[in-house]
This record gives structure tokens, sequence and C-alpha cells, in this order.
């Protein structure tokens, strides 16, 4: 097949990542989702920039500048960077409409946001108090005078500049910094109620309020005060080199975060030009950096938290995970799932039913050994603590801890050290391969268990996140589990694998003969069909797998979350294309393939996105499902997916991304709601 041309029918990662945080704000401007939940569509959305910039354009920046690259490679990338910085701004203007839209909402429920000016007598008293009470000693001027280079500094923190002009008439301006401590005392400070409103003052603002109180003994002033912030490059600076282990490397390399290259800073629109030099001048910025007027208040992520003032119908009704039958039997778990595969789907159902397998296994005598891994934990992780149990109880286990999990390096070195202190041992992953694989295994003397997962085992994201969790005795797949940590062990000899698909073993080249398969099947008129559900689709030969696919008469329907290069409904091309983007109260996680195979269904869950990291650069996992009820669930799962007409929106390469149609006769569907009524059953 020839090949399509890479620049009209491929989209860059980069682009398509913008294109989908915008739907993240676009959930946020509807007005049928509750005024809270907006609101943290919003702090979503801002976090997600956040780390956008610090990992994705840091690295295109650091590329764009490399003289190693070819020339007509750097040109790419600062396109790139040119239309993800048009983007930027664009869409900044839209959130900050957004803001101010659900602000003015709010107001009509009485609950009000008012800055340092706005203050009665009983609320600035209030505010004195709450100074000299918790804010002093918390908040320390440093003059500009004396800073050198603002990059020693902490990046994604909010920053106030501070202009004090003596009003002795010596007509003398100095200019400070001050770091808001928000993560000491929240983003936001409820202060007496006045006028039927509860009032909530964003902590920058009670900093402007008490500046004469913070720089007293010094000259009286009249102050004006202006809020930055600034995203560092997040690279990590590991040295392979040195002589120390790996959790040292990591830990190295996570404070090595401080030093990054400034590569973004947003400011208030209204500080004054001289003042932004001052700050530009000690960040060194560089041209293909991203300096962007913002409003008054910077780092919008602290909009996920912001208080509810007592009013819960502002919020989503919560949704309780459902505990599955088999889970609350008294019977041994581990016997039940000899006898039949066992699934959980989680947030819908409760991640307490894996935690109840762990815990079984800690404790009964059959079982000899655990192997897991992991990639994410829980700040109080439930999960470590049931493999701290089990070692403590004489059985052999063992924790594949991948250090290198963005942002969660620090978490995960704090309980690698408690484990390897109770007796657990701890493997680093492979060098130069993420292990971002879902698995457990459960040797014992009746015969193994295994599980595959698409989430990680963290009880936090089980909450939020949409995951599946199978659970099996079957012998091949049990097998081949235990062989991918015989890998992970030692990967200077990697096994063959029959039933798991591993990636970077063969999982790429696996899953492009199954669609080559379907196109044979399609040109010789049998049924051919893809249903796919991901988060990401940016690998080139998938995308262009894909559109052979489409040309061939085969119908993909897929669910795409996040980055997606494809760009679907192109006559000839990619008419056979349907891709639907869900954001809902839960992010969707799971991974789910299923493939026609002439009428003969086959099933997979597992780790793998469709990107290169995850096919070339990490060990990853897909795991076929045989079980009919579980294969009944996730065709389910998928299929109200595809039909969603309240969140699902039609992504269509360009960032229109419209919520798709309800077809005539049909009333709207929300496939998350579906499936909790459905679960709940």
């Amino acid at each position: 097949m020839k090949k399509i041309e890479k620049q009209v029918m491929y989209v860059e990662r980069d682009v398509s990542w913008m294109y989908f945080n915008h739907r993240i704000l676009q959930e946020a401007e509807k007005s049928e989702v509750p005024l809270l939940e907006r609101l943290s569509f919003l702090g979503i959305y801002s976090n997600n920039l956040d780390e956008f910039f610090r990992v994705r354009v840091a690295t295109l920046n650091r590329l764009a500048d490399s003289e190693a690259l070819p020339e007509k490679h750097r040109k790419t990338l600062k396109k790139t960077l040119k239309t993800i910085n048009q983007l930027n701004e664009a869409y900044a203007a839209e959130y900050a409409q957004a803001i101010d839209t659900v602000f003015d909402e709010l107001e009509q429920h009485h609950i009000r946001v008012l800055n340092e000016t706005q203050l009665n007598d009983e609320q600035k008293q209030y505010l004195r108090r709450f100074f000299y009470d918790k804010l002093n000693g918390s908040t320390n001027p440093i003059w500009l005078s004396a800073i050198d280079d603002l990059n020693v500094f902490e990046d994604n923190r909010i920053y106030l500049v501070v202009r004090k002009a003596h009003i002795d008439g010596d007509g003398k301006v100095k200019y400070a910094i001050i770091k808001v401590p928000d993560r000491v005392y929240g983003r936001f400070i409820k202060i007496p109620a006045s006028d039927g409103f509860d009032n909530i003052m964003y902590l920058d603002d009670v900093i402007r309020f008490c500046l004469p109180l913070i720089f007293i003994g010094t000259k009286p002033s009249a102050y004006d005060a202006y809020s930055f912030k600034f995203t560092k490059d997040a690279e990590m600076e590991v040295d392979n080199e040195a002589d120390y282990g790996a959790m040292e490397k990591i830990a190295h390399g996570v404070n090595s975060r401080k030093r990054g290259v400034p590569i973004r800073v947003i400011y208030d629109r209204e500080m004054p030009r001289e003042i932004r030099k001052r700050i530009s001048d000690r960040l060194n910025m560089r041209e293909l950096d991203t300096s962007l007027a913002g409003g008054r208040y910077q780092n919008h992520r602290d909009l996920m938290s912001f208080p509810d003032c007592g009013h819960a119908g502002l919020r989503y009704e919560k949704w309780q995970p459902v505990m599955r039958p088999e889970f609350l039997s008294e019977e041994s778990l581990l016997d039940q799932i000899r006898k039949k595969d066992r699934f959980i789907h989680v947030p819908y159902h409760s991640f307490d039913a894996y935690i109840r397998l762990l815990r079984e296994a800690a404790l009964r005598p059959s079982v000899k050994e655990i192997k897991t891994t992991l990639y994410r934990l829980a700040s109080d992780s439930k999960v470590v603590k049931a493999l701290i149990c089990a070692a403590r109880n004489g059985k052999k286990v063992t924790a594949v801890v991948e250090l290198m999990a963005r942002f969660d390096e620090e978490s995960n070195i704090k309980w690698s050290k408690r484990m390897q202190g109770e007796g657990v041992n701890v493997i680093f992953g492979v060098e130069g391969l993420k292990v971002h694989s879902k698995l457990l295994h459960i040797k014992t003397t009746k015969g193994d268990i295994a599980c595959v997962g698409t989430g990680n085992f963290h009880e936090g994201n089980a909450r939020v996140y949409t995951d599946y969790l199978m659970m099996t005795a079957r012998r091949g797949l049990v097998a081949e589990v235990e062989k991918v940590f015989t890998f992970i062990d030692r990967p200077f000899s990697p096994p063959r694998f029959r039933e798991l698909l591993v990636s970077p073993n063969s999982m790429k080249t696996r899953i492009l003969r199954m669609f080559d398969n379907e196109i044979k099947n399609a040109q010789a008129g049998r049924p051919a069909w893809v249903k796919i559900k991901i988060n990401h689709i940016t690998d080139t030969d998938m995308v262009q797998k894909m559109y052979e696919a489409s040309r061939a008469g085969v119908r993909i329907d897929a669910l795409v979350r996040g980055n997606c290069s494809l760009v679907p409904g192109v006559a000839g091309v990619s008419d056979n294309i349907r891709i639907v983007g869900i954001i809902d109260r839960y992010l969707e996680h799971s991974r789910i393939l299923i493939f026609c195979n002439n009428e003969r269904p086959r099933y997979f869950i597992g780790s793998a996105d469709w990107m290169p990291r995850n096919l070339v650069n990490r060990i990853e996992v897909m795991a076929p499902v045989y079980d009919d009820d579980m294969r009944r669930d996730l065709l389910r799962t998928v299929d109200l997916g595809l039909h969603d007409t309240i969140n699902g929106r039609l992504v269509d390469g360009h960032g229109t991304d419209a919520i798709q149609p309800v077809a005539e006769g049909e009333n709207p569907l929300r496939s998350q709601e579906e499936l909790h009524k459905a679960y709940a059953l």
C-alpha cells in the first residue's frame, strides 16, 4: 500500500494532546454539569497543561535546539511549538471566560470570592488574626535585588512580586518576591459570612491584605502585588555512570528538577512592563519558551479542591462502588478463581475486592510466593501493607517497582525502602525499559493464580479511573504471567509468548497481524471489524495500518481518551473509522481490544496504549480474555461508550470534537451513568 502523506493524515502527538485537553475545558463550559464539578474540570485542565509544558514542551524545546538533529526536523519541531503556543493562547482566553462564568454562577448560590479590597471590618480583623496565628513566618519576602537567578526557586508554585513604594516622599521603590504557602494552608481561605453570602478568598489576596504586616518594621509604604508562576523542564538528569544504586539515582534525578530550565511563565496581565522585564531577566527565558499573560490568579489546579460551603448539590451525586457477591462470600477467593475467571471494573466495582485477594494470599498456608508489578502507589497503600503482611507470614514476596513513574518517584522510593525493610524483595525494573504492566502472580500448592489489569494497583486511582482487573487460574495464562517476571529479572533472555501480547517482545507485530487478518477477511467478503478502547494512538505504523484496514473495508470503532494522531472520516482513506472521546466524572483508562476474527471475536485487556513508548520502550502486557461473562461486560462497556451522546465527542483530527449527535428516535445516553446503573442492579 502506498504510504499516506504524514503531514496530511497524521496529527502530531502534542497537537492532538492540546485538542484532548481542550475537551476537558469544554466539559467545564457545559451548563448541565454541576458548578463545583465544572471548577474541578478547570483545575484538571490547568494541572494537565502544567505537566504538559514541564515534560512535553520542554522536550520539544530541547530537541528544537539540538544541533544533532537535521535542520528539517528542527523546523518541524519549531512549527509544532508554534501551533501549541497558538492553541494555548486561544484556549487561555476561553479558560478565563469559563472561570468568570462559573464564579458568577456561584454567586447565585450565595458563594462568592472576595479580594483584599472588598472586606468589612470583621473580615479585616479575622485576617489579621489569621496572619499572626498562621501566616506569620510562612511569608518571607526576598528582595529582588538579592536574586540573581530565579531558576533556583521551586517551579510550579505561585509567587507574588511586590512593589513597595515609600510614602515619605523620597520616591524610593523596592521589589520583593513572596512564595504563596498554599501547600501549607490551602489555596482558598473561608472568611466570615456577610450579606447572606459564604465568602472565600484566594490565599494570594490574603497575603496582599497582610503586606503591611509582612513588612512591618520597614519604612511605611504603598504596596502592589502581582502573581506569576513558571514551569521548568521536568526531564530528570539521571547519571547512569555514577557508582550508586537505582534508587539513589532516581532520588538524585528528582532533585535535579529543581535545576531545570524554565520553559513557560504565566503572569498577571496587569503586571507593569518594568516588573515583567525584571522577572524575565532573572528567569533567562528563551525565544521558543512561552510567556503568557494571564489573570490575577495562577495555578488553577487548586480549583479541584474548592470548598463547597455545605452546598453538596453543586457536585455530582456520590456513586458508591459495588462489591460483587463472590468477593463477599465466605468461600476462599483463591478457590473461586480456580473454578472460574473473576474480574472487577473499577470504580464501579470496589477495589477492596483486590485487597481481599492479597490479604487472603498473605494468610493462606498454601500460598508460597507472590510477585507483583507496582507502577504508582497510593500515599497510604493498602496494597503494600498486604504485601508486607505476606512477607511477615513467611511468603516469598517480590515487588517490581517502577522508579521512573513520572512525578511519583519520591512516593515509590519511600514505599520501596519500607518494603525492603520488611523483607520484601524489591526489583527496580529493567534498565532502559519502564515496567508499565499491571501483573500479579500467586504461587500455591493447589494451583497458581494470576491477575492482569489495565490500571495501577492504587486505591486512589481506583476511585476515579475506569480500569479492569482479571483474575484467572488458566494454566497457560498464569504460566506466561510468571514468564514476564522471569523476563524482568533476566531481560537478556527474552522468552516467547503464545497467549500474552508482550512489549517490547512481540506485541506490536501481533496486533498488526490481527489487523492483517481483518483486512484479509474484508477482502474475501467475510465480516471484518475492530472495536478498541484505548488512551492514546500515535504510533505511525499503527495509524497507517488502521488506514489500510479502513480502505479495505474493515469497520473500526475506537474510544480514544487522549492523544489521537488519526484523522477519521476522510473519503477513500479513513471513512470506515469512527473515534469517540469521552470526558466525564471518571477518567477513562481501561484498554480493551476486540477483533472480529470472522465472527469468532478475540478479546484482550491490558496496560498498553498504541504509542512508541508503550510498544517499544516499556514492558507492557495485554492478556486474552476467554471468560464469556467478562467478554460480555467488555463489549457492553465499549458499545455504550461508542454510543455516548452526552459526553462522547467525535474526535475529528482538527480539534472541533463536537458532541456526538443523538440518533433519530433515540434518547441521549451517558455511558458512565448507564454502567453505574447496570452494576448497581
